[in-house]
């Protein structure tokens, strides 16, 4: 699985209309509203790479209200779940 992080610029009169608008695009996982420098972040998961272009600059970038977009691609997952499992030495829980 391929996922990209997508800050987007949007119009701010129509930020909750952008967002579900992006939310029901195919390959778009999750998409949040935010503080900051950017209006919402769009989550895609997609399997193959080319599919990216597809998502980001076919779909994402023609939602009307989007001005702009800035693409991250993830190279690697971590969460409390993997860090457990990485320095976990087989040792039975102590709970």
């Amino acid at each position: 699985m391929i996922t990209a992080i997508v800050l987007i610029d949007c119009a701010t009169d129509s930020i909750p209309e952008v967002a579900e608008n992006l939310a029901n695009l195919p390959g778009v996982s999750e998409v949040y509203s935010v503080a900051g420098h950017v209006d919402l972040i769009a989550i895609v998961r997609v399997r193959e790479f080319e599919q990216i272009a597809q998502v980001i600059a076919g779909s994402i970038s023609k939602v009307p209200g989007v001005l702009g977009t800035e693409s991250h691609i993830a190279f690697r997952a971590y969460s409390q779940h993997d860090l457990e499992e990485a320095f976990a030495i087989g040792l039975a829980s102590a709970d």
